[in-house]
């Protein structure tokens, strides 16, 4: 099989693990050698994939910021995904799993909006400050389409960065309002508090995390456009999904957000 087929394939699996709901085995147990650069082929078939059929990309996130999943993943730089239009879910509003998620996990970011594009490479802090309409706190819903979590970087790569969803808050904060390294957060799961964090843990301020976005998706002839949203990176480890949950993160100087589960799929609550 040839490095193309291989790509190709590995994107079906993936796809086919969207529509099924069945997760699948890791990739690198699937297909020998597979790269860094393989991966983000796989990743790039899929988000095509998911335009010609009507999605649009709103954004983009990076992923494995905190030293703690770089030494668990054996790397030393951090990942992205996109973010398309169906991942975005309303404040409070009950979000299904059933016919969405496979594995969800939620995790605490502050997001950031563009008013300009960045297109790297080459993009400084002052640039990156400079294209920043406002800040808003974020819940990262996400999932994994390889079977229990058992992903390697290929495989978290290859998996749009194990993108799921997102819920935004509703008040923006400017930039200068707010200080994201040493703005602290407190994440809770049904009312009790289950992580703490501030943005420095976020390859030290989050915005050193949007400056390498746009300078490595640069790099690939990808610009960061305007009005589309970034999450830099979790602040506090990832917390398991159940159906009914409520989690809430309030972050100094941003306020909160609150991402809420169904207790049943909607089909069954309509046929109650």
């Amino acid at each position: 099989m040839t490095a193309h087929d291989a790509r190709d394939l590995a994107a079906k699996l993936l796809l086919d693990a969207y529509a099924s709901g069945t997760p699948i085995a890791p990739l690198i147990q699937t297909f020998d050698g597979l790269s860094i650069e393989d991966a983000y082929g796989i990743q790039l078939a899929q988000i095509e994939s998911m335009v010609q059929g009507g999605r649009t990309v709103k954004g983009m996130k990076v992923g494995l910021t905190s030293a703690a999943m770089q030494n668990l993943l054996g790397v030393r730089q951090p990942d992205f995904g996109h973010l398309l239009d169906d991942f975005f879910y309303l404040e409070h509003e009950p979000i299904p799993l059933a016919g969405r998620f496979l594995q969800p996990r939620v995790e605490p970011e502050v997001a950031f909006v563009l008013k300009r594009p960045l297109r790297g490479p080459g993009v400084t802090v002052h640039e990156a400050i400079a294209a920043i309409d406002f800040v808003l706190p974020a819940l990262e819903i996400v999932d994994s389409r390889i079977a229990d979590w058992k992903i390697s970087i290929v495989d978290t790569v290859a998996d749009n960065a194990s993108s799921g969803g997102l819920v935004l808050g509703s008040t923006p904060t400017p930039l200068h309002e707010v200080d994201l390294r040493l703005g602290g957060c407190v994440f809770r799961r049904n009312g009790q508090v289950v992580g703490t964090g501030a943005g420095g843990a976020v390859l030290g301020s989050p915005l050193s995390s949007l400056v390498w976005l746009a300078n490595t998706v640069g790099a690939l002839g990808t610009a960061l456009e305007a009005g589309w949203v970034v999450l830099p990176g979790a602040i506090t480890a990832m917390q398991p999904v159940a159906a009914g949950d409520t989690f809430t993160a309030t972050f100094g100087g941003l306020g909160s957000v609150t991402a809420r589960f169904a207790a049943v799929d909607t089909e069954e609550e309509k046929q109650a």
